[in-house]
């Protein structure tokens, strides 16, 4: 009779014990607002998806190759049809890469391993996402902000903070020189710093105009100066300006902001136009960056006259488009919502038009809205630096 080989209890180790616990908070339905579908419908979604179908040259393309695969002759008015179409999107498409090279020449080499990248503003908004994104992917990444962060934090996301005040030329300099001390010579500068006080002509003191200019327009003349040597001594680089919509059409209640902004514009073409003179600035690129409103702090009371025209832009894709131009070593110009593009047409419309538009948009009342009365405290009116 063959005996059974006796058991022996193990005791196992108490796993309770020996996982880490971590604290896992996920989102309820009730945090996120109940719209309908029809909110998150947009002009911008539309033309999303007739650009990848309707729009696209190979799709057209496609489209004639069915038709012929069913021996449609080509003199039928549908084959005829199909094949102006697609002539047409190819057509438009060859210009715009033509057009584009033109105005921007040649893309760089960047390898993200060998550059440097310096974010004004980087701790929270775009700016915040931008770094975080960086620094997921082991860039090496510098933030000038005034906001204080924690090393253990700054630790994790692979970020190298700087507090400073973008607006004071010494501290940025002092900055600069640990910068370049910690990491090496500055080739991608993304200006992102600006705050905004929602407050009519009136009713802004001086003090707070200049405040919105320096930090606004002035801390890039600042950044240009001084990280804009180091891109001439390595022979390339990558500047983006993040001016705003607003800068084109400018708002009630925003004045200062918008006037800020609008001269953001101006400085990226002079810009374009002085690199342009450079012999060692070939390879320096430029970006000019235009959004309407973002889901940020900074206009997170503001709501946006239509969902349909003027949808919200999210921050992650602004910064999608900004990190693919800055990767593909391009300039070129980040636009987001859809109407952000085509703003320029907006000016040689009769004035007549331009203003039934503002008034039918309510472009000069959403700011106005959002104040809780106009004997509000300049703390409620003042959003933080992004």
């Amino acid at each position: 009779m063959l005996q059974q080989p006796s058991r022996k209890c193990v005791e196992m180790p108490d796993m309770s014990s020996a996982m880490k616990e971590v604290t896992v908070q996920l989102p309820k339905k009730h945090d996120r607002p109940d719209e309908p579908w029809h909110h998150y419908l947009s002009i911008d979604v539309l033309w999303y998806v007739l650009g990848y179908t309707l729009f696209h040259p190979f799709v057209s393309w496609v489209v004639v190759l069915c038709l012929r695969a069913q021996y449609t002759p080509y003199g039928n008015p549908e084959m005829r049809i199909a094949i102006a179409w697609s002539i047409l999107m190819s057509a438009i498409g060859i210009f715009s890469i033509i057009s584009d090279r033109i105005a921007f020449g040649s893309p760089r080499e960047v390898d993200l391993a060998d550059e440097v990248i310096v974010i004004t503003g980087g701790v929270e908004g775009l700016g915040g996402l931008l770094a975080e994104t960086y620094g997921m992917r082991n860039a090496n990444i510098a933030v000038l902000d005034t906001k204080v962060v924690d090393e253990d934090e700054a630790e994790e996301k692979g970020v190298l903070y700087y507090q400073c005040d973008v607006s004071d030329v010494k501290q940025v300099e002092a900055a600069a020189a640990k910068i370049v001390e910690d990491l090496g010579a500055p080739t991608i500068l993304i200006n992102n710093a600006g705050l905004v006080h929602k407050k009519s002509i009136l009713e802004t003191s001086i003090e707070e105009v200049e405040q919105t200019f320096r930090v606004n327009t002035l801390s890039h003349f600042i950044t240009l100066r001084t990280f804009l040597p180091h891109m001439l001594r390595e022979g390339r680089g990558t500047i983006v300006t993040v001016s705003s919509v607003l800068g084109h059409l400018g708002a009630a209640n925003l004045s200062a902001y918008t006037a800020s902004k609008a001269a953001l514009l101006a400085l990226h073409h002079s810009l374009r136009a002085e690199l342009a003179q450079i012999p060692e600035a070939a390879e320096i690129k430029t970006i000019l960056v235009t959004p309407g409103q973002m889901s940020t702090k900074m206009f997170a009371d503001v709501k946006p006259p239509s969902n349909f025209f003027a949808p919200t832009a999210t921050p992650a894709e602004i910064a999608k488009n900004i990190i693919k131009l800055v990767e593909r070593g391009e300039s070129g110009e980040v636009a987001i919502p859809l109407y952000s593009q085509y703003i320029g047409f907006f000016s040689i419309l009769p004035v007549g038009i331009q203003h039934i538009v503002r008034r039918w948009s309510g472009l000069d009342t959403a700011v106005s809205k959002s104040l809780p009365s106009k004997m509000a405290t300049s703390e409620e009116k003042v959003d933080p630096v992004e």
